[in-house]
Protein backbone atom coordinates (compact mmCIF):
# COMPACT_ATOMS: atom_id res chain seq x y z
CA UNK A 1 0.00 0.00 0.00
CA UNK A 2 1.21 3.53 -0.82
CA UNK A 3 0.53 6.45 1.12
CA UNK A 4 0.55 9.95 -0.49
CA UNK A 5 -0.43 13.56 0.72
CA UNK A 6 -3.49 14.02 -1.59
CA UNK A 7 -5.59 15.87 0.76
CA UNK A 8 -4.93 19.14 -0.16
CA UNK A 9 -6.59 18.65 -3.78
CA UNK A 10 -10.30 18.34 -1.73
CA UNK A 11 -10.15 22.03 -0.46
CA UNK A 12 -14.12 22.65 0.87
CA UNK A 13 -14.99 24.54 -2.19
CA UNK A 14 -14.01 21.88 -4.56
CA UNK A 15 -15.44 18.53 -2.80
CA UNK A 16 -18.88 17.58 -4.80
CA UNK A 17 -21.67 16.40 -2.30
CA UNK A 18 -25.09 17.69 -3.89
CA UNK A 19 -27.20 15.35 -1.42
CA UNK A 20 -28.68 16.68 1.27
CA UNK A 21 -28.22 15.17 4.68
CA UNK A 22 -31.22 15.09 7.46
CA UNK A 23 -29.12 16.53 10.40
CA UNK A 24 -29.40 12.72 12.72
CA UNK A 25 -27.22 10.76 9.60
CA UNK A 26 -24.07 11.20 11.51
CA UNK A 27 -22.64 7.91 10.54
CA UNK A 28 -22.21 5.70 7.09
CA UNK A 29 -21.29 1.72 7.24
CA UNK A 30 -18.51 0.98 4.71
CA UNK A 31 -18.03 -2.60 3.60
CA UNK A 32 -14.89 -2.57 1.46
CA UNK A 33 -12.74 -4.96 0.03
CA UNK A 34 -10.21 -1.81 -1.64
CA UNK A 35 -7.30 -1.98 0.68
CA UNK A 36 -5.21 1.28 0.01
CA UNK A 37 -4.30 4.22 2.59
CA UNK A 38 -5.43 6.61 0.04
CA UNK A 39 -9.35 5.24 0.52
CA UNK A 40 -8.96 5.95 4.02
CA UNK A 41 -7.61 9.57 3.48
CA UNK A 42 -10.81 9.88 0.81
CA UNK A 43 -13.51 9.23 3.55
CA UNK A 44 -11.73 11.32 6.08
CA UNK A 45 -12.71 14.12 3.13
CA UNK A 46 -16.03 13.19 3.45
CA UNK A 47 -16.20 13.33 6.75
CA UNK A 48 -14.90 16.48 7.03
CA UNK A 49 -17.39 17.93 4.35
CA UNK A 50 -20.89 16.45 5.48
CA UNK A 51 -20.31 15.92 9.18
CA UNK A 52 -20.60 11.97 8.60
CA UNK A 53 -18.20 9.72 9.95
CA UNK A 54 -17.14 6.37 7.98
CA UNK A 55 -17.23 3.35 9.66
CA UNK A 56 -15.09 1.24 7.68
CA UNK A 57 -15.11 -3.08 7.89
CA UNK A 58 -12.40 -4.04 5.18
CA UNK A 59 -12.05 -7.95 3.57
CA UNK A 60 -11.94 -9.14 0.40
CA UNK A 61 -15.24 -9.88 -1.54
CA UNK A 62 -16.47 -12.51 -0.74
CA UNK A 63 -15.69 -12.71 3.14
CA UNK A 64 -17.97 -9.24 2.92
CA UNK A 65 -20.78 -10.51 1.11
CA UNK A 66 -20.88 -13.72 3.06
CA UNK A 67 -20.71 -11.12 6.17
CA UNK A 68 -23.71 -9.17 4.98
CA UNK A 69 -25.72 -12.47 3.77
CA UNK A 70 -25.03 -13.60 7.76
CA UNK A 71 -26.09 -10.26 9.27
CA UNK A 72 -29.17 -10.14 7.43
CA UNK A 73 -32.00 -7.77 8.30
CA UNK A 74 -29.40 -6.81 10.96
CA UNK A 75 -26.79 -5.56 8.69
CA UNK A 76 -24.89 -2.50 9.46
CA UNK A 77 -23.65 -1.90 6.16
CA UNK A 78 -24.57 0.78 3.85
CA UNK A 79 -22.28 0.05 1.08
CA UNK A 80 -20.01 -2.10 -0.66
CA UNK A 81 -17.39 -0.77 -2.64
CA UNK A 82 -15.06 -3.61 -4.50
CA UNK A 83 -13.43 -4.53 -7.70
CA UNK A 84 -14.79 -6.15 -10.72
CA UNK A 85 -18.22 -6.24 -12.13
CA UNK A 86 -19.02 -8.90 -12.23
CA UNK A 87 -18.75 -9.30 -8.24
CA UNK A 88 -21.26 -6.28 -7.63
CA UNK A 89 -23.72 -8.27 -10.05
CA UNK A 90 -22.95 -11.25 -7.42
CA UNK A 91 -24.24 -8.88 -4.93
CA UNK A 92 -27.45 -7.28 -6.84
CA UNK A 93 -27.84 -11.20 -7.59
CA UNK A 94 -27.97 -12.01 -3.90
CA UNK A 95 -30.70 -9.38 -3.43
CA UNK A 96 -28.19 -7.25 -1.42
CA UNK A 97 -28.08 -3.99 -3.19
CA UNK A 98 -30.76 -1.65 -3.41
CA UNK A 99 -31.49 0.12 -6.51
CA UNK A 100 -30.51 4.29 -6.45
CA UNK A 101 -32.52 6.85 -8.53
CA UNK A 102 -29.80 9.65 -8.41
CA UNK A 103 -29.61 12.64 -11.48
CA UNK A 104 -26.04 13.29 -10.48
CA UNK A 105 -24.99 9.38 -10.45
CA UNK A 106 -27.10 8.58 -13.86
CA UNK A 107 -25.46 12.01 -15.22
CA UNK A 108 -21.83 11.57 -14.47
CA UNK A 109 -20.98 7.57 -14.52
CA UNK A 110 -21.16 6.37 -18.02
CA UNK A 111 -24.10 4.26 -19.21
CA UNK A 112 -21.66 1.14 -19.67
CA UNK A 113 -20.05 1.67 -16.29
CA UNK A 114 -22.91 1.22 -14.16
CA UNK A 115 -25.90 -1.03 -13.73
CA UNK A 116 -28.89 -0.04 -15.74
CA UNK A 117 -31.24 -0.43 -12.69
CA UNK A 118 -29.12 1.59 -10.35
CA UNK A 119 -27.98 -1.15 -8.70
CA UNK A 120 -24.28 -0.36 -8.54
CA UNK A 121 -21.82 2.55 -10.30
CA UNK A 122 -18.28 2.15 -11.05
CA UNK A 123 -15.99 4.75 -10.28
CA UNK A 124 -12.32 4.26 -10.98
CA UNK A 125 -11.42 2.31 -14.30
CA UNK A 126 -8.40 -0.96 -14.83
CA UNK A 127 -7.40 -1.44 -18.27
CA UNK A 128 -6.49 -4.66 -18.99
CA UNK A 129 -3.48 -4.08 -21.68
CA UNK A 130 -0.59 -6.08 -23.18
CA UNK A 131 2.94 -5.40 -21.14
CA UNK A 132 6.66 -5.94 -22.76
CA UNK A 133 9.95 -5.14 -22.06
CA UNK A 134 10.71 -2.40 -24.29
CA UNK A 135 14.16 -3.34 -25.12
CA UNK A 136 12.97 -6.62 -27.18
CA UNK A 137 10.15 -4.04 -28.49
CA UNK A 138 6.58 -5.53 -29.87
CA UNK A 139 7.08 -8.68 -32.59
CA UNK A 140 4.80 -7.56 -35.64
CA UNK A 141 1.54 -9.36 -35.71
CA UNK A 142 0.48 -8.33 -32.37
CA UNK A 143 -2.19 -5.84 -32.30
CA UNK A 144 -5.43 -7.13 -31.03
CA UNK A 145 -6.10 -9.68 -27.94
CA UNK A 146 -7.18 -11.95 -30.30
CA UNK A 147 -3.49 -12.21 -31.62
CA UNK A 148 -2.46 -13.44 -28.15
CA UNK A 149 -3.63 -17.03 -29.52
CA UNK A 150 -1.24 -16.68 -32.49
CA UNK A 151 0.77 -19.90 -33.48
CA UNK A 152 4.05 -18.27 -33.68
CA UNK A 153 3.51 -16.58 -30.12
CA UNK A 154 4.05 -19.92 -28.31
CA UNK A 155 5.53 -19.73 -25.04
CA UNK A 156 5.36 -15.85 -24.54
CA UNK A 157 2.04 -15.45 -22.62
CA UNK A 158 2.32 -14.65 -19.05
CA UNK A 159 -1.27 -14.34 -17.52
CA UNK A 160 -3.12 -14.72 -13.88
CA UNK A 161 -5.17 -18.29 -13.78
CA UNK A 162 -8.75 -18.60 -15.07
CA UNK A 163 -10.26 -18.50 -11.95
CA UNK A 164 -9.17 -15.10 -11.07
CA UNK A 165 -11.88 -12.13 -11.30
CA UNK A 166 -9.65 -10.26 -13.86
CA UNK A 167 -9.03 -13.26 -16.77
CA UNK A 168 -13.00 -14.03 -16.11
CA UNK A 169 -13.68 -10.39 -16.67
CA UNK A 170 -11.75 -10.23 -19.70
CA UNK A 171 -12.86 -13.66 -21.32
CA UNK A 172 -16.19 -12.24 -20.81
CA UNK A 173 -15.75 -9.29 -23.07
CA UNK A 174 -14.03 -11.82 -25.43
CA UNK A 175 -17.08 -13.48 -25.40
CA UNK A 176 -19.50 -10.87 -25.95
CA UNK A 177 -17.47 -9.68 -28.93
CA UNK A 178 -16.64 -13.35 -30.89
CA UNK A 179 -19.07 -15.50 -29.81
CA UNK A 180 -18.62 -18.34 -27.78
CA UNK A 181 -17.17 -20.91 -30.21
CA UNK A 182 -14.10 -18.44 -31.46
CA UNK A 183 -13.55 -17.43 -27.25
CA UNK A 184 -12.84 -21.44 -26.79
CA UNK A 185 -10.64 -21.37 -29.69
CA UNK A 186 -9.17 -18.25 -28.34
CA UNK A 187 -8.38 -19.81 -24.98
CA UNK A 188 -6.88 -22.62 -26.35
CA UNK A 189 -4.96 -20.78 -27.67
CA UNK A 190 -4.04 -18.79 -25.00
CA UNK A 191 -3.34 -21.95 -22.91
CA UNK A 192 -1.16 -23.36 -25.41
CA UNK A 193 1.01 -20.37 -25.55
CA UNK A 194 1.25 -19.81 -21.64
CA UNK A 195 5.28 -19.30 -20.53
CA UNK A 196 4.50 -20.88 -17.21
CA UNK A 197 1.64 -22.41 -15.30
CA UNK A 198 -0.01 -19.62 -14.42
CA UNK A 199 0.78 -18.40 -11.25
CA UNK A 200 0.20 -15.27 -9.03
CA UNK A 201 -1.06 -11.74 -9.71
CA UNK A 202 -0.24 -8.58 -11.93
CA UNK A 203 2.77 -7.84 -11.00
CA UNK A 204 4.28 -11.12 -11.09
CA UNK A 205 3.18 -11.12 -14.37
CA UNK A 206 5.47 -8.33 -14.95
CA UNK A 207 8.21 -9.14 -13.27
CA UNK A 208 8.58 -12.29 -14.81
CA UNK A 209 8.36 -10.51 -18.26
CA UNK A 210 10.80 -8.09 -17.03
CA UNK A 211 12.99 -11.42 -15.85
CA UNK A 212 12.89 -12.95 -19.42
CA UNK A 213 10.12 -15.45 -18.64
CA UNK A 214 7.78 -14.64 -21.67
CA UNK A 215 7.30 -11.77 -23.77
CA UNK A 216 3.91 -10.61 -22.71
CA UNK A 217 2.42 -9.90 -19.42
CA UNK A 218 -1.45 -9.63 -19.44
CA UNK A 219 -2.07 -6.85 -16.52
CA UNK A 220 -3.98 -4.41 -15.43
CA UNK A 221 -2.65 -0.64 -15.77
CA UNK A 222 -2.30 0.21 -12.64
CA UNK A 223 -0.14 -2.59 -11.28
CA UNK A 224 2.52 -0.52 -13.32
CA UNK A 225 2.01 2.33 -11.75
CA UNK A 226 2.30 1.52 -8.44
CA UNK A 227 5.51 -0.02 -9.35
CA UNK A 228 6.61 2.97 -10.96
CA UNK A 229 6.45 5.22 -7.80
CA UNK A 230 7.48 2.18 -5.60
CA UNK A 231 9.70 3.29 -2.89
CA UNK A 232 11.77 0.57 -3.70
CA UNK A 233 14.72 1.02 -6.80
CA UNK A 234 14.34 -2.28 -8.44
CA UNK A 235 10.20 -1.79 -8.58
CA UNK A 236 10.83 1.05 -10.48
CA UNK A 237 13.53 -0.52 -12.96
CA UNK A 238 11.17 -3.14 -13.43
CA UNK A 239 8.37 -0.09 -14.64
CA UNK A 240 10.94 1.42 -16.86
CA UNK A 241 12.23 -1.51 -18.55
CA UNK A 242 8.16 -2.32 -20.01
CA UNK A 243 5.90 -0.75 -22.63
CA UNK A 244 2.13 -0.70 -22.81
CA UNK A 245 0.25 -2.12 -25.93
CA UNK A 246 -3.54 -1.00 -25.35
CA UNK A 247 -4.70 -4.02 -27.72
CA UNK A 248 -8.03 -3.55 -30.28
CA UNK A 249 -7.65 -0.06 -31.37
CA UNK A 250 -7.72 -0.44 -34.62
CA UNK A 251 -10.73 1.93 -36.82
CA UNK A 252 -13.79 -0.30 -36.43
CA UNK A 253 -12.80 -2.29 -33.79
CA UNK A 254 -14.10 -2.08 -30.45
CA UNK A 255 -11.67 -0.89 -27.99
CA UNK A 256 -9.92 -2.26 -24.86
CA UNK A 257 -11.09 -3.97 -22.20
CA UNK A 258 -11.93 -2.37 -18.98
CA UNK A 259 -13.16 -3.36 -15.59
CA UNK A 260 -14.44 -1.15 -12.90
CA UNK A 261 -13.86 -0.43 -8.89
CA UNK A 262 -17.28 0.48 -8.32
CA UNK A 263 -19.94 0.62 -5.04
CA UNK A 264 -23.98 0.24 -4.36
CA UNK A 265 -26.41 0.96 -1.75
CA UNK A 266 -27.11 -2.22 0.30
CA UNK A 267 -30.52 -3.21 0.60
CA UNK A 268 -30.91 -2.96 4.34
CA UNK A 269 -28.95 0.15 4.71
CA UNK A 270 -29.67 1.85 7.78
CA UNK A 271 -28.88 4.75 6.56
CA UNK A 272 -29.72 5.18 3.31
CA UNK A 273 -29.51 8.67 3.12
CA UNK A 274 -25.81 9.11 4.09
CA UNK A 275 -24.68 6.53 1.53
CA UNK A 276 -26.39 7.65 -1.44
CA UNK A 277 -24.30 10.72 -0.59
CA UNK A 278 -21.33 9.27 -0.55
CA UNK A 279 -21.45 7.53 -4.03
CA UNK A 280 -22.42 10.96 -5.48
CA UNK A 281 -19.36 12.40 -3.65
CA UNK A 282 -17.27 9.60 -5.13
CA UNK A 283 -18.19 11.37 -8.84
CA UNK A 284 -17.52 14.40 -8.15
CA UNK A 285 -14.23 15.63 -10.60
CA UNK A 286 -12.15 16.20 -7.25
CA UNK A 287 -12.95 13.39 -5.14
CA UNK A 288 -12.33 11.34 -8.94
CA UNK A 289 -9.00 12.27 -9.25
CA UNK A 290 -8.05 11.29 -5.87
CA UNK A 291 -10.04 8.08 -5.75
CA UNK A 292 -8.29 7.22 -9.22
CA UNK A 293 -4.79 8.08 -8.83
CA UNK A 294 -4.57 6.87 -5.15
CA UNK A 295 -4.30 3.50 -6.70
CA UNK A 296 -2.70 4.44 -10.24
CA UNK A 297 -6.78 3.71 -11.79
CA UNK A 298 -8.62 5.97 -14.34
CA UNK A 299 -11.09 7.69 -13.38
CA UNK A 300 -15.02 7.70 -14.58
CA UNK A 301 -15.86 10.85 -15.36
CA UNK A 302 -14.83 12.99 -18.09
CA UNK A 303 -13.95 16.07 -16.02
CA UNK A 304 -11.01 14.61 -13.81
CA UNK A 305 -7.85 13.78 -15.06
CA UNK A 306 -6.10 10.55 -14.47
CA UNK A 307 -2.50 10.32 -12.95
CA UNK A 308 0.60 11.72 -14.89
CA UNK A 309 1.75 8.35 -15.55
CA UNK A 310 -1.35 7.18 -16.83
CA UNK A 311 -1.24 10.08 -19.11
CA UNK A 312 1.72 9.02 -19.95
CA UNK A 313 0.57 6.03 -20.63
CA UNK A 314 -1.16 7.79 -23.99
CA UNK A 315 -4.62 7.86 -24.98
CA UNK A 316 -6.80 4.44 -25.57
CA UNK A 317 -10.61 4.00 -26.73
CA UNK A 318 -12.74 1.79 -24.45
CA UNK A 319 -14.47 -1.09 -25.54
CA UNK A 320 -18.00 0.09 -24.43
CA UNK A 321 -19.43 -3.25 -23.43
CA UNK A 322 -21.82 -2.44 -20.36
CA UNK A 323 -20.09 -3.98 -17.42
CA UNK A 324 -23.35 -5.68 -16.39
CA UNK A 325 -23.21 -7.89 -19.58
CA UNK A 326 -19.83 -8.70 -19.01
CA UNK A 327 -20.68 -9.98 -15.53
CA UNK A 328 -23.73 -11.83 -17.15
CA UNK A 329 -21.26 -13.60 -19.52
CA UNK A 330 -18.70 -14.85 -16.73
CA UNK A 331 -20.26 -18.00 -15.38
CA UNK A 332 -19.98 -18.86 -18.86
CA UNK A 333 -16.21 -17.36 -19.64
CA UNK A 334 -15.17 -19.62 -16.76
CA UNK A 335 -16.33 -23.07 -18.45
CA UNK A 336 -15.16 -21.78 -21.79
CA UNK A 337 -11.38 -21.27 -20.71
CA UNK A 338 -11.36 -24.68 -17.90
CA UNK A 339 -12.66 -26.71 -20.94
CA UNK A 340 -9.91 -24.63 -22.67
CA UNK A 341 -7.10 -25.89 -20.85
CA UNK A 342 -6.06 -22.46 -19.23
CA UNK A 343 -5.85 -22.82 -15.41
Amino acid sequence: MHRRTLLPALSAAALFVPHVLRAQERVMNLYSSRHYDTDRELYDAFTRQTGVRVRLIEANADQLLERIRAEGTNSPADVLLTVDAGRLARAQEAGLLAPVQSRVLDGRIPAHLRDPEGHWFGFSLRARVVMYDRALGLPPGLVRYEDLAKPEFRGMVSTRSSGNIYSIGWTASMLAANGPEATEAWARGIAANLSRHPQGGDTDQIRAVAAGQGRFAISNTYYLGNLARSQRAEDRAVAERMAVLFPNQGAGDRGTHVNISGAGVLRTAPNREAAVAFLEYLSGPQAQSVFADGNSEYPVVADAQPSAFLRGLGHFRQDPLNAARMAQLSPEALRIMQRAGWR
